[in-house]
């Protein structure tokens, strides 16, 4: 998944740890697979490795380990090399300075090459033969996927925003809703597949090498969009097809601003094998850098992790709660928090015995208790206009910027909403909250957004949880069914999982809506839903106090390694608006992310990347939707001269997606490839 180059506005917010002086540091290896195709790596070890071997700890991913996550590897990887660890990061086969093409995402290819990465790992003399894995999002999910084949290396796993489940629950689907992001995460692979090696480790052939990177297409966003619902090509590396598969001891770790939280707590339901959780406040990024804060010495509960599992060292690691949770107190909404207040709180298992779970009746702008619903008959309907969802935000938030939640009242105005009454006394949520829905639709398509939010005293309201539903998968993901118009449904709807106090003196507020673009793709028509209240409950789970939570440890203050020395070519900003355009009603979101240009001055490695995404959308219509990215990269030795630029756009028609796209490629100034892309995709019952 999409990862974001917010590196350089963190670094001053940062407390920098310089690693000891005995970590050695080589920019290329190269790993020779069987067919021949030579991996890139970069290493950091002990000075002594080669004497006395060490345990490793691999990270191996798509985004080029030179320019991309440079300074992120920096902080993390001669952390852990400083404290008896060979590290090794991967570019892989088709990406950064390894040859071939990226050809897609967890192919098999891709699983095979870290099989055999993790067994040439194991066999060099630096190495004890004992190797963890690490990442996050593509690198987190390589963890767990790897871990599935029982490669007997591979000892441990601290697997960071990820998923178990490729269709539901990474970037592409969402409760059988196709989520926009699947067309921007598309856009961004379109821009990170076709970029050039550095002929200074890569050799003879980088040109050639870029050419056919080019020339490949790199439109997986067409296929993602061919796979509107669940099938082998989604349950391909989906370890939620064998959760039984997983063997091996595996660390789970996320945040509540991050959209993978929710697979932390279906994968350590699911999980036979010994397991860990943590989620923070976080956006997608790691804990010792992340967003909002409370940051905390992530590096250094690795190592504990680490030091139990690859060097058989009892740390204790595995006698703490088995899930660890912020507990997430009241705030003001906002669309970018510096810091969440709140405390940490544990569990023993999941799912937690120690919860109660609530339900509550829908009635007329109301939520109240199951037992005052028996005489309520009410029938409400709803067509929302299809602006409801801009209080969204993104669907993917990395932390640093406002791309979250707004104020919930914004998108209210379009929905049916209940309340609570006021609650007189803190309330702790944590966990899924579930909505039970009978419901009928006018169209034969149609999707349902459901948002929790507490809402403070001065009717403010700050968004805690949502989910979207593809009503025409009530029955499956699989094999949808068209709605029956004017037939009612009963449908069971999880939300995602949260951890949020309610202060006395405020309310939740759930609001149902038709529409929720830019998160999801409108429906073909705009359909009005009505809601059986008399049939229909929201639960709630209530977590009491724990005395575990008062046993917890605190965490260890941030420690990491030195930043990457770089000399800044452009300073990044970023730029994200909204505004309506009254001459057309059109509504538009903005968001301008040029993340500036540097010079990697241990590599003289060029990087630059700028990126721009906009969606819009007539209130009244929802064929009026159109989403477009575009994107410039510069890399280069020295000086940034080896250039791609390009545009991708998607709009839609009641049967059809229309995605059209153009690449161009430059070497000084030179253009040496231009493409365009058309594609037609027919719409299934999205």
């Amino acid at each position: 998944m999409p990862l974001s180059n917010t590196f350089n506005l963190l670094l001053d917010r940062l407390k920098m740890t310089a690693p000891k002086p005995n970590v050695r540091v080589k920019t290329h290896e190269p790993i020779a697979l069987n067919d021949g195709c030579v991996l890139s790596a970069m290493t950091w070890m002990p000075e002594d490795a080669a004497t006395n071997p060490v345990p490793a700890i691999l990270e191996y991913l798509p985004y080029r380990k030179k320019d991309q996550t440079a300074i992120r590897d920096a902080l993390n990887h001669p952390y852990f090399a400083a404290h008896g660890y060979a590290c090794v990061r991967v570019d892989m086969r088709g990406s950064g300075d390894s040859e071939g093409v990226l050809l897609g995402e967890y192919l098999q290819q891709e699983q095979d090459d870290g099989l055999e990465v993790l067994k040439w790992i194991a066999a060099q003399p630096w190495c004890t033969g004992s190797v963890g894995m690490i990442g996050i999002s593509w690198g987190g999910f390589n963890g767990v996927m790897q871990s599935v084949y029982h490669p007997p290396e591979l000892k441990a796993v601290i697997s960071i925003c990820s998923t178990a489940d490729r269709y539901a629950g990474d970037i592409h689907y969402m409760g059988g809703c196709l989520l926009v992001d699947n067309f921007t995460w598309g856009a961004s692979m379109f821009a990170i597949a076709p970029t050039p090696p550095d002929e200074a480790d890569f050799g003879d052939g980088w040109r050639e090498t870029w050419l056919k990177r080019l020339e490949s297409g790199n439109t997986y966003v067409a296929e993602w969009h061919e796979h509107q619902h669940r099938d082998t090509f989604w349950r391909h590396a989906s370890v939620n097809e064998d959760y039984s598969a997983v063997k091996v001891p595996t660390y789970l770790v996320g945040g509540w601003s991050d959209p993978y939280s929710n697979s932390i707590f279906d994968m350590m339901k699911n999980f036979s094998c010994p397991r860990k959780a943590l989620v923070g406040p976080w956006g997608h990024l790691y804990p010792n850098f992340a967003s909002p804060k409370p940051r905390i010495g992530f590096l250094q509960e690795a190592l504990r992790w680490w030091d139990q599992h690859l060097k058989g060292k009892e740390t204790g690691i595995m006698n703490e709660p088995a899930i660890r949770c912020w507990m997430q107190d009241t705030v003001p909404p906002q669309r970018h928090f510096e810091e969440r207040p709140g405390h940490w709180v544990a569990e023993s298992s999941w799912p937690s015995d120690n919860t109660e779970h609530r339900s509550m009746a829908l009635a007329p702008g109301k939520l109240v208790s199951e037992s005052d619903s028996s005489a309520n008959k009410e029938h409400l309907s709803i067509r929302s206009p299809q602006t409801v969802g801009f209080a969204a935000g993104k669907w993917l938030i990395f932390g640093p910027y406002p791309e979250g939640p707004g104020d919930q009242r914004q998108d209210a105005i379009g929905s049916l909403v209940f309340d609570t009454d006021v609650y007189d006394q803190p309330l702790d949520i944590l966990g899924a909250p579930v909505l039970q829905i009978r419901v009928s639709s006018d169209k034969k398509v149609a999707s349902i957004a459901a948002t929790l939010s507490e809402v403070l005293p001065d009717g403010a309201a700050t968004r805690i949880s949502y989910a979207v539903f593809n009503l025409s998968t009530r029955e499956s993901d699989s094999a949808p069914e068209y709605l029956q118009p004017g037939k009612f449904y009963d449908v069971t709807i999880n939300l995602n999982e949260c951890c949020q106090r309610i202060s006395a003196g405020s309310r939740l507020r759930v609001a149902l809506s038709t529409t929720y673009f830019p998160i999801i793709w409108p429906a073909p028509e705009a359909p009005t839903l009505t809601i059986d209240c008399g049939k229909s409950s929201m639960t709630f789970p209530i977590r009491p106090k724990s005395p575990l939570d008062s046993e917890l440890k605190t965490f260890l203050p941030v420690e990491q390694g030195s930043p990457l020395p770089t000399k800044s070519l452009r300073a990044p900003k970023q730029n994200n608006t909204l505004s309506t355009d009254y001459d057309t009603g059109v509504v538009t979101v903005r968001y301008d992310s040029d993340t500036g240009c540097y010079i990697n001055l241990d590599t003289n490695w060029c990087y630059g990347a700028h990126e721009v995404v906009t969606c819009s959308i007539h209130p009244d219509d929802p064929l009026s939707a159109r989403v477009e990215q575009t994107f410039r990269k510069e890399y280069g030795q020295g000086k940034p001269n080896l250039v791609i630029e390009g545009w991708l756009r998607m709009k839609a028609s009641k049967t059809d997606f229309f995605i059209t796209a153009r690449m161009d490629a430059y070497e000084d100034e030179k253009n040496i490839f231009g493409k365009d892309y058309s594609f037609t995709i027919p719409r299934k019952f999205v």
